[in-house]
């Protein structure tokens, strides 16, 4: 399994017969090393609905006939736009053929706004767990630091968490240290930073702080062996 970082919050994970994406907001991404028109996932893995993490959701999944699995009022949402959803919500997980989806709680909020300013509802935020290949995956997604964190990691012993540091509107880099602590994972990769001016950040910093676990500073296209 390889699995590569491109800018914000966006992950591509390809595995021996499965290519899945999490959260690809590629169009506006001044980050990210991605085209919208030139990727063709299987999968599209979302943890929540704003705009910045649905992305290019729906006309990559159209054009590609990709799976998109989501929280419930999100994939529902996305269905009316003519994608092929799978709903979960928070503490479901079912078997796919490209791996096991496992959707934990988040604490943020979730609403897609349109063209015309319309802001939908899309349900609760989530995390995602992906299992595949005897590796699991932590996405936390758009979250604070909360203390079920252990609980995640004690029940799911994770080779890969992406966090967010970016702070304003998720953790920052104290609490995603501590969420470190929390999750015990093997590795981490800090996420969902200095794409918009608020949320600028020092991720060597975090580096700094984190104890127990490798953490890997990842520029946009570059990734992990797992």
């Amino acid at each position: 399994m390889y699995v590569t970082f491109h800018g914000h919050s966006v992950v591509k994970i390809k595995t021996g017969e499965y290519t899945i994406l999490i959260d690809p907001f590629i169009t506006g991404n001044e980050l990210t090393d991605l085209v919208a028109d030139n990727e063709k996932p299987d999968v599209i893995l979302l943890t929540h609905g704003h705009n910045d993490h649905v992305g290019d959701t729906v006309a990559i999944a159209k054009a590609n006939d990709t799976l998109v699995v989501a929280p419930f009022e999100l994939a529902e949402y996305l269905s009316w736009q003519g994608v092929r959803t799978h709903p979960l919500h928070i503490g479901g997980a079912r078997e796919f053929e490209f791996g096991k989806v496992k959707l934990t709680q988040a604490f943020h909020g979730s609403a897609y706004v349109t063209e015309d300013k319309e802001m939908i509802y899309t349900g609760m935020p989530a995390g995602i767990l992906f299992t595949a290949e005897g590796k699991t995956i932590y996405h936390a997604g758009d979250t604070s630091l909360f203390g079920d964190m252990k609980l995640i990691g004690e029940r799911h012993p994770i080779d890969l968490a992406f966090l967010p540091i970016g702070d304003n509107f998720t953790m920052g880099i104290e609490d995603a240290a501590y969420a470190v602590e929390l999750l015990n994972p093997q590795a981490v990769v800090p996420i969902h930073y200095d794409t918009f001016p608020p949320i600028k950040q020092n991720p060597q910093d975090f580096k700094d702080l984190v104890k127990g676990a490798t953490v890997h500073l990842l520029s946009s296209g570059a990734g992990i062996e797992l």
